[in-house]
């Protein structure tokens, strides 16, 4: 029987430090891809994670003012990207590149998961073109 890579979200793909974060946000490259805005940095002397890319989630409690919805909404956002980073990271891992990604719910309401992945792959395509992936 073959082993198939599992799609995971492990503690080591995602962006915590808080320099790693301001830089992020101070040097970064941003779009909308609604309801989501994305920033991401190309990072070349940072520590390369597993999977070449790391990505930080923020749903700002401005926008959605319940802790239950909040929760909710970043959990949508995890389970679209885990179920769609294969290619991207992938590829990062290929070309021997890191990036840092920052994914921002920007909208009032809690939208469905079939509007955040559609969002998610727009971001992740731009991303890929953008950055010669």
């Amino acid at each position: 029987m073959e082993v198939t890579e599992r799609n995971l979200f492990p503690k080591s793909e995602r962006l915590c430090l808080k320099r790693n974060i301001d830089r992020l946000f101070t040097d970064g490259h941003s779009f909308v891809s609604y309801p989501l805005r994305i920033v991401y940095l190309p990072d070349n002397g940072g520590q390369p994670s597993s999977s070449g890319i790391s990505v930080f989630i923020n749903v700002p409690k401005k926008r959605i003012r319940h802790a239950v919805r909040r929760n909710r909404v970043k959990r949508l956002i995890r389970e679209v990207y885990r179920l769609n980073k294969t290619e991207i990271s992938g590829l990062c891992r290929q070309q021997g590149k890191q990036l840092h990604v920052a994914c921002i719910y920007i909208c009032n309401e809690v939208k469905t998961y079939a509007n955040i992945e559609k969002a998610m792959l727009k971001a992740l395509k731009i991303i890929r073109r953008k950055e010669n992936l």
